[in-house]
């Protein structure tokens, strides 16, 4: 057997000889190292060439065929609350479904969660893409064949579009990217990684009303046929009758609810010369999780104070928060607080899916979703110390800008037409539901660095 080791009497090679303060490095060393980085770069060019002659790469990607019997739906907004429950149970229903999200709002985790729920190859796949880019929204309907949008992404938070409807926001890119995330996700975007905040214009009228002329191109330029609409009780402004029909005459008060209608305003001229189908759901003050315990709601720390009363009373059980501030107890109200119709993300999303199915050329569906039900503020707060079982602290407040006096839906039509009537009405248990995920998520989706495309 050959002996390759150095006998201990054995005089060692010098490596380097110092020279006048500079070091000469030994031929044998170099030319060592030298034919390393040879092999090294030798067995990269095999790898990639039998990468390319792989049939799986060469294959295209299902995503980018119809296929009979498979229903491949569009979720913009994918990784937020609504849009990720809605992707579940689009999967769930064995639907294909590709997200479209910029991260500015939504999860990394929730995309990671509904990724190991449905691993199956074209099941789900994940699109980092900012859809107020031409390019890159022409690009996604250019090699991805979709039979239908389900449109959520929107920035949708009635205080924060008052403040300044036409400034500029510093969006926060997710700062708990594992390593393995940070490296798709920065070949995704041709190699740029972005920094950890990065100026972008996040404007409602641009966000919302914009970004969705940009949609209806693409899908009449590539042929799909079909449109939900995520829209929005704001549209109506503050109605003198309750409750609000789907009659009730559209006059926002808001930049978030006039977007949102100018947004439906364009999709109802665009659908006078148009054989799409179109369903446009007007929802109301949305709660609730994933009865599962799968996904939650998660808002960046920095959209705390803008969100929803649901998320800010977790914050203060949990006591992230001080206490809850309950802005206005001065409306012409029962108790002076505001009356509002809330509506659970389960049967939120199940109204989606009757939408989808019940969705028929040349037709435009426009309907309430929502329980018929108003709850006071205070009633929600007294239900969210119960399902929590923390006595919260509750600080009132001025009125905050644009908010409404009393606001609920009547469901009479969606009940008709679609088949469709909330289940999830006890307001208590769906805090119940929504605050076990809170609990056990008590840094959101937290970190992870699994891969997410």
């Amino acid at each position: 057997m050959l002996n390759f080791s150095r006998r201990g009497s054995q005089p060692r090679n010098p490596r380097s000889m110092p020279l006048g303060g500079m070091d000469y490095v030994d031929p044998k060393r170099k030319g060592n190292f030298v034919g390393k980085v040879f092999l090294a770069a030798t067995l990269t060019a095999l790898c990639i060439l039998m990468i390319k002659q792989s049939p799986t790469l060469n294959s295209p990607s299902r995503f980018s065929l119809h296929e009979p019997g498979v229903t491949h739906v569009l979720v913009t907004g994918g990784a937020g609350y609504i849009g990720s429950h809605a992707a579940l149970r689009l999967l769930k229903d064995s639907y294909r479904v590709t997200i479209v999200d910029n991260l500015s709002r939504g999860n990394l985790g929730a995309i990671r969660v509904l990724q190991e729920l449905f691993p199956e190859p074209g099941r789900l796949q994940f699109i980092y893409a900012d859809l107020g880019d031409a390019k890159s929204v022409n690009k996604i309907f250019l090699e991805n064949k979709f039979d239908a949008v389900m449109h959520f992404a929107a920035v949708a938070y009635v205080g924060e579009s008052t403040l300044d409807p036409l400034k500029n926001h510093l969006v926060h890119y997710p700062l708990h990217l594992g390593i393995q995330d940070l490296f798709i996700l920065a070949s995704k975007m041709l190699g740029v990684i972005l920094p950890r905040t990065e100026l972008q214009n996040k404007r409602y009228y641009h966000n919302i009303t914009s970004n969705t002329l940009l949609i209806l191109e693409s899908m009449a330029k590539y042929g799909v046929k079909t449109l939900i609409y995520s829209s929005t009780c704001a549209t109506y402004g503050e109605p003198e009758r309750m409750p609000i029909t789907e009659e009730t005459p559209q006059v926002p008060i808001n930049p978030y609810g006039k977007a949102k209608k100018m947004s439906e305003d364009i999709i109802l001229d665009f659908s006078k010369n148009s054989d799409m189908a179109i369903m446009i759901l007007r929802y109301f003050n949305v709660i609730g999780s994933d009865p599962e315990g799968r996904l939650g709601e998660a808002p960046r720390p920095e959209l705390r104070e803008h969100g929803r009363i649901s998320g800010a009373c977790f914050d203060a059980a949990r006591g992230i928060i001080p206490g809850l501030k309950v802005k206005g107890t001065d409306y012409k109200t029962s108790d002076g607080t505001c009356i509002r119709d809330y509506i659970d993300v389960t049967d939120l999303v199940d109204a989606h899916v009757k939408a989808l199915e019940k969705a028929e050329p040349r037709n435009v569906g426009i309907y309430n979703v929502g329980t018929g039900k108003g709850r006071s503020v205070k009633e929600f707060v007294d239900a969210c110390k119960k399902a929590t079982g923390v006595d919260i602290k509750v600080d009132y407040l001025p009125r905050r800008p644009g908010d409404y006096a009393e606001v609920f839906s009547d469901p009479t039509k969606i009940r008709l037409e679609l088949n469709w009537t909330a289940r999830y009405t006890d307001l208590q248990e769906s805090l119940q539901i929504a605050w076990r995920w809170q609990k056990s998520h008590r840094d959101g989706y937290g970190t992870s660095s699994s891969a997410i495309f």
